[in-house]
């Protein structure tokens, strides 16, 4: 059994994949805004991680913007047969850089359509709908008019599954309500812990829940909390927390993202970490010791 084969399989839709898989953000430029410094070695890390078991990787055309996609192609097209690719739609960027809503009926549809040409796909596997009613965390707000949309292009066979990212409870639940549902994506971490009841219920009804960011938002002292773990068990801090996340629920999927082949190796060699008790109640003690949203925190989350 290969190292990412302990992490474990979930359905997304109709689809099984493996529990950890790669986030191709990191492979755009500085801010996730135009080309990579290493485009020959964005390509290598993709198919090392293709060849390394993974078989989701989740991507946007709003990275680059087209960058990541268009990397993607070039690393991997012809695709292999059990390769799922997660996208996102709902956000475009500005000539600055900037991240904006395009969330118009008109604006999700083109956007689909980008996706489909720059990956070369007939049909995008799962599509999420990201909201942009909060800058950097979820915020109310109705996505009726952009689920029916994007329903819509489901009907008309360009899309197979629908999920939604940077979403409240209650969006989720009024997502669920408009069309079938099959993955919600959000912040989460060993210290960003809102969506603990909303995983838990997830689970239940067996969708899947698709955390960003394994080390945003910790105060010092929580990193030194997990960093005290990872030294005691000869580990990475981003193996630890991604151990963690594999053990906190099985519906979760991983999507740690990295630029770098050594990182790579690193994040899908913590699919075979074990986290003895005593670790695991250090581990959990964090999020209690406080939940505060840096600055930075926020601008990434904006970004994913």
């Amino acid at each position: 059994m290969s190292n990412i084969d302990q992490s474990g399989t979930f359905k997304l839709g109709t689809r099984t994949v493996r529990r950890l898989g790669y986030g191709a953000m990191q492979l755009a430029g500085p801010g996730v805004f135009g080309p990579p410094k290493d485009p020959d070695g964005a390509r290598a890390v993709l198919r090392s991680a293709v060849a390394g078991g993974v078989n989701h990787i989740d991507t946007s055309d709003f990275y680059g913007p087209y960058v990541t996609n268009q990397l993607i192609r070039e690393a991997l097209h012809p695709y292999p047969d059990d390769l799922v690719i997660v996208t996102k739609i709902g956000a475009r960027r500005g000539a600055d850089g900037a991240w904006l809503p395009a969330n118009t009926p008109a604006e999700l549809t083109s956007a689909v359509h980008d996706n489909l040409r720059n990956l070369r796909l007939d049909v995008l596997d799962v599509v999420n709908l990201r909201s942009m009613f909060g800058h950097g965390a979820p915020a109310e707000g109705s996505l009726e008019p952009q689920l029916a949309a994007v329903a819509e292009l489901q009907q008309k066979g360009l899309v197979r599954h629908i999920g939604v990212s940077n979403v409240t409870p209650t969006q989720t639940a009024e997502a669920r309500r408009i069309c079938e549902i099959v993955c919600v994506q959000n912040l989460y971490n060993l210290a960003q812990r809102r969506d603990d009841a909303l995983i838990d219920e997830l689970a239940r009804a067996g969708i899947a829940y698709v955390p960003y960011f394994p080390l945003g938002g910790f105060t010092p002292l929580q990193s030194s909390v997990l960093s005290d773990v990872a030294q005691r068990l000869g580990a990475t801090p981003m193996q630890v927390a991604v151990a963690w996340l594999l053990r906190r629920a099985p519906n979760i999927l991983l999507i740690p993202g990295t630029s770098s082949l050594a990182h790579l190796r690193e994040n899908l060699a913590a699919a075979k970490l074990h986290l003895p008790d005593d670790a695991v109640a250090a581990l959990d003690g964090i999020a209690a010791s406080a939940d505060i949203r840096t600055p930075a925190t926020a601008r990434a989350a904006a970004e994913a």
